[in-house]
């Protein structure tokens, strides 16, 4: 390609959803037009912000917080960092430092091999735009843990149930989080992740819901990693479903957020089969019962989607509110 070609290409043609192809031909007209993978991945790092903010993150709530609160080996006045009693330090024994901390970060690389970055990694591929999208506009484009919106901090895809530890790449896995709540998710978070991939597949012996995956699931009318629907036994109206967590859990607040996550994406998967099967469909009524005095009898985690009707009742006014007679009107 000639220069007015390529001139031409950089000028008109070249469509971007970000700066990675500039960045990209800027390194290889910088070198002679020639660049590595990592030189350009590193190029393009360079130009991104949130990496920048993820790490001083990092450096303000772990390291830093380490070296100054617990250890008092420095002291930090607004954003800067001091080495107590740097000031005393000759030429030589700088280097000396430098060179053991040097040595230390070689012998623990050498110790841990590639298991040193394999949080990061494991496991890792790019989640693609559209995904993105509908993770973010399923959040409103907020973070879901801080609330705060995606014009005044980045806001990142992330795994509940970790990739690494065998988390999905489902939807219902992925929740939106500022880069801030991300990074300090790890600390702020107690649930203990080793135990997640178990947890999800906790079953009860003689529990009907339990066992309809494994017994019955000619009854299955939809299903994703943490939850499936099934039509009710005994509907109150036509279409009436019932979303369960595939997890044995008593009701709707012993739930992890991805499976609630699982069950709100289940629910509108459902909701749009009945629609498209029934015009005559005109509202829902969502509903779920927890305890025996909210009328509980079975007692694992289900949620009611009952689809309604005009003229379904003479007077639908109040709807969940008249499971208590005399309530629905008001």
């Amino acid at each position: 390609m000639n220069y007015e070609k390529l001139h031409h290409f950089i000028a008109n043609e070249m469509r971007m959803a970000q700066v990675y192809q500039p960045v990209m031909l800027l390194q290889l007209l910088k070198n002679n037009g020639e660049a590595s993978v990592r030189q350009i991945a590193q190029a393009i790092l360079d130009k991104d912000p949130t990496q920048l903010e993820y790490f001083s993150e990092i450096v303000k709530n772990m390291v830093g917080h380490v070296l100054t609160k617990r250890r008092g080996v420095t002291e930090k006045n607004g954003e800067m960092y001091r080495l107590i009693g740097s000031e005393t330090l000759s030429d030589e024994q700088v280097k000396t430092l430098v060179d053991l901390c040097e040595r230390k970060i070689a012998d623990f690389e050498e110790k841990r091999g590639d298991s040193l970055w394999s949080h990061r990694s494991q496991g890792y591929r790019p989640i693609s735009g559209s995904v993105r999208y509908q993770v973010l506009s399923r959040a409103k484009f907020r973070c879901e843990l801080c609330g705060i919106p995606a014009d005044e901090k980045n806001i990142e895809v992330d795994h509940i149930h970790p990739k690494s530890l065998g988390g999905q790449d489902d939807l219902s896995n992925f929740q939106a989080l500022c880069y801030s709540c991300n990074s300090a998710k790890r600390n702020t978070d107690n649930t203990d992740f080793r135990d997640l991939k178990s947890l999800y597949e906790q079953r009860l012996e003689k529990c009907l819901f339990c066992e309809i995956l494994l017994m019955d699931r000619t009854r299955v009318v939809g299903e994703n990693s943490l939850s499936y629907a099934i039509r009710d036994a005994f509907p109150v109206t036509e279409g009436h479903t019932l979303l369960i967590p595939k997890r044995h859990v008593v009701d709707y607040f012993g739930l992890i957020p991805a499976e609630a996550n699982a069950l709100n994406l289940l629910m509108a998967e459902q909701r749009l089969v009945l629609l498209q099967a029934d015009p005559s469909i005109a509202g829902f009524n969502l509903g779920m019962n927890s305890g025996e005095a909210a009328g509980q009898t079975i007692y694992h985690c289900h949620v009611h989607l009952i689809p309604r009707r005009k003229g379904d009742i003479a007077e639908p006014r109040g709807g969940v509110r008249n499971i208590i007679p005399g309530k629905g009107h008001y």
